[in-house]
């Protein structure tokens, strides 16, 4: 599934039909929840009945499309999924059970509601909200696919304005020479990652950048009256700071991890539980800010398009472990050399991406990982357990 972005221009009354229809969405989504909580609705089927129910009770959800109301309780059904799913594993502290959506930012339709023009350069909402015909500026071209092939039309308000994203049913995959390399990678916060080779990329900082406009983007929100509209104005010109931030960071970790994939075949990195490493609250804005996760997601989504192999391994005494003799070297954190009694003397981080790579080397696959055969690329003959996060080693 690919999504495309396009950025909208349209008239005051139809942002205005926008927003309308976002509370709606809102609103259905809420109401499923509540119907979940009071037993009314134990399985999804029960409530996409409900669906048309609301759209017969309250007249404004009769305005939105019928099948944007089943999308609203999609989305409601999925928080209710993953909370059983998370019961089911048993996972440790909360379970994430489904809450009120307080600020809904978008709107989905799914095959009907809307028509795309012949020329593709504009998109019109036939739904009773009056959002009308809108026109679309963006970088990529909707010829090369099928109108049929476009399963998910979304409305994403943003500071900066209003999106139309589509999502193309297309299965991308790219084809290019294996490089016969395989590399270890330990992230930190001093330098973005440090590979097995030694190599260093620099932590970029986004937030710690635009901090000082941040800071004084803030102070003028704080400073205008509540509910009136130069305080929005202030509020919108913070979030466009936000928003700018957000931006850099998913640019960086997009370009970084196709890097990474597309020159070696076998990349191994370290399954890192990001809400335990927050709770350290002198580090939790650095670590937030050098956005580990969304970098691990990019490079197992290049992983499946490019055919490489991407394994997460424990990260357990990967910095205190010798590379070289596999002793235990215990260092506190400000302890950046690692030296082991046998001759050994690394950077901590370059220490530590060598134990992560030996490991991964060793272990195959984790969910969500794009699964092949450890012998195409190694030459070794090797079983695996499929479907754990850190399967048990396995030997050649």
């Amino acid at each position: 599934m690919l999504v495309f972005e396009f950025k909208t221009y349209g008239k005051t009354h139809q942002y205005l039909a926008i927003d309308e229809a976002i509370r709606t969405t809102q609103f259905i989504r809420n109401r499923a929840i509540r119907l979940w909580i009071e037993g009314q609705a134990k399985s999804w089927i029960e409530l996409s009945r409900h669906c048309a129910l609301l759209a017969k009770e309250f007249p404004f959800a009769n305005k939105l499309n019928s099948m944007a109301r089943q999308a609203a309780a999609e989305r409601a059904w999925a928080a209710i999924s993953r909370f059983y799913d998370n019961c089911r594993k048993g996972l440790p502290g909360k379970k994430g059970f489904p809450a009120f959506q307080k600020d809904c930012r978008s709107v989905e339709y799914k095959t009907s509601g809307w028509k795309l023009a012949v020329d593709r350069k504009s998109i019109t909402f036939t739904d009773k909200n009056g959002i009308g015909k809108l026109k679309l500026k963006g970088t990529r071209d909707l010829h090369f696919y099928q109108i049929d092939q476009i399963k998910r039309v979304r409305l994403v308000k943003r500071a900066d304005g209003v999106y139309v994203q589509f999502c193309v049913s297309v299965d991308r995959k790219e084809v290019v020479e294996p490089s016969g390399t395989a590399i270890g990678l330990d992230v930190g916060l001093k330098e973005y990652y440090t590979d097995s080779n030694g190599v260093t990329v620099e932590n970029p900082r986004f937030l710690r950048q635009g901090e000082k406009a941040l800071k004084r983007s803030q102070r003028q929100v704080s400073r205008k009256v509540k509910a009136s509209k130069n305080r929005g104005k202030a509020s919108c010109v913070l979030g466009k700071h936000h928003l700018k931030i957000s931006r850099q960071r998913k640019d960086h970790a997009v370009k970084l991890a196709r890097c990474v994939i597309t020159s070696n075949d076998v990349v191994v990195y370290e399954d890192l539980r990001i809400k335990h490493l927050v709770k350290n609250h002198s580090l939790a804005k650095s670590i937030n800010d050098a956005s580990w996760y969304q970098f691990r997601v990019w490079l197992e989504y290049f992983g499946k398009v490019f055919g490489r192999i991407t394994v997460a391994v424990n990260p357990a005494y990967t910095s205190q472990e010798c590379s070289s003799c596999g002793t235990i070297v215990k260092k506190s954190l400000s302890t950046r050399t690692h030296v082991c009694q046998c001759g050994c003397v690394l950077d901590r981080d370059h220490n530590a991406a060598r134990n992560i790579l030996r490991q991964g080397l060793g272990t195959v696959g984790h969910t969500g990982t794009f699964m092949l055969d450890m012998s195409n690329a190694l030459g070794e003959s090797t079983s695996t357990l499929v479907g754990a996060i850190l399967p048990k080693q396995v030997g050649s």
